[in-house]
């Protein structure tokens, strides 16, 4: 299962039009990056000119589509158009506006811009007389009517020894205007989140285990948040072998003892642990090779696991640490809270799974406690907004510690 990774506003088009300024756009694609996008580049035949299409591919480690006719049966541009949370244009030259001022849709990228409802923001670079001719400003000032977001150009030396406004603006000043255009924050650049998610499963024999209801969902949707914010994102989730997250690294384990060897290999290195897995508390004490007959099951002898929460707690250097505790009855909150205590964490979610609540469900309820014995009662809720929530509070706390 490759996880969508639109929830977060992640997929950005690049277009690249036919201009000397072409070359400039591999640092913005590698700028976007950083942010927490995922871009597919789409070059105009002029501007592969200028930049080939290997480099695009390259960098963006994606295959480019540059050509109508190729792959049709999938319908490409429609596919890449309804994906697409944004389209940004870099550069976008005199005669790539007057196309998608008047509608023109003669070639890959513009009929994908036709085909989009998505933001588009246009990013021009021409010479001064280009840029200051009667139709393009005309042209600009009709997608400025429709809603696109025009970046006017910078001023300085152009091509040809020429001094003047139509300069490539810089990378910065595009990748802010494509954060406001969406609102999208990537305020956990460089730093390095570890996630656990899902159930472990501990077995009897080949074909039997214990194991519990989680489906892995509330990790998924917090490793996507990360992401988003331009977090280094491990994933460490237990019997989801199907899940794939572009720019996240997913490690796939299926026992207890598997995921405590991911998570402690990685957890030094790391600046926030969120465990949001669900991990068996005890394991057979032999495994049989072979099925067990029915009548063997009159008992089974269990051992404890290791305590993974509390294990990399004890030896924290710095990290922010996030739990979750899945209760039943009226006294949930006192346990959450007993829990967070015990293991020094500095926050921990307690939702009460009574009745088959919760568990591989699309929204949550529950409590957010911090290590100041703050709580914070959340309502019906999507599990993507509370991972937005939880996040928010762990990059804040380490904002915190490095004043």
């Amino acid at each position: 299962m490759n996880v969508p990774a639109s929830n977060f506003s992640r997929e950005l088009i690049l277009g690249v039009g036919g201009g000397i300024a072409a070359y400039k756009s591999c640092e913005l694609l590698r700028r976007l990056q950083e942010h927490g996008f995922l871009v597919s580049v789409i070059p105009t035949r002029a501007s592969l000119n200028f930049v080939g299409k290997a480099t695009w591919e390259a960098l963006s480690g994606r295959a480019v589509q540059d050509d109508l006719w190729n792959n049709v049966h999938e319908v490409p541009h429609i596919a890449m158009a309804k994906k697409a949370a944004a389209i940004v244009i870099a550069p976008a030259t005199a005669d790539l506006i007057a196309r998608i001022a008047t509608g023109r849709a003669d070639d890959f990228l513009t009929n994908v811009i036709v085909a989009s409802t998505a933001p588009l923001i246009l990013v021009p670079a021409m010479h001064s007389e280009m840029w200051l001719n009667p139709a393009t400003v005309a042209n600009v000032e009709t997608l400025r009517r429709r809603g696109v977001t025009v970046i006017d150009p910078a001023s300085g030396k152009l091509t040809s020894g020429d001094v003047g406004i139509g300069r490539y603006p810089e990378s910065d000043l595009i990748v802010a205007s494509v954060e406001k255009v969406l609102h999208h924050k990537a305020d956990a650049i460089g730093r390095k989140v570890l996630i656990s998610a899902g159930g472990t499963r501990e077995p009897i024999d080949p074909v039997r285990y214990i194991g519990n209801l989680s489906s892995g969902k509330q990790g998924i949707a917090l490793a996507l948040n990360a992401a988003s914010r331009g977090a280094i994102t491990t994933l460490v989730i237990a019997n989801a072998p199907d899940v794939k997250i572009d720019g996240v690294e997913v490690i796939h384990v299926s026992t207890a003892a598997q995921m405590f060897a991911a998570l402690d290999s990685a957890f030094d290195e790391c600046d926030v642990l969120v465990m949001a897995a669900a991990v068996a508390d005890a394991r057979p004490v032999t495994v049989a090779t072979e099925k067990l007959p029915k009548g063997a099951y009159t008992e089974i002898e269990l051992v404890e696991n290791d305590d993974i929460l509390a294990a990399l707690s004890a030896r924290r250097a710095g990290q922010v640490i996030i739990g979750f505790a899945a209760q039943t009855g009226t006294d949930a909150v006192e346990k959450g809270s007993a829990k967070l205590a015990a293991k020094g964490l500095d926050f921990i979610y307690v939702n009460d799974v009574s009745n088959g609540e919760i568990f591989g469900k699309d929204e949550t309820q529950g409590t957010i406690i911090d290590s100041q014995g703050k709580i914070e009662h959340i309502n019906q809720i999507s599990k993507v907004t509370l991972a937005e929530q939880l996040l928010t509070k762990a990059i804040d706390k380490l904002g915190y510690a490095n004043d």
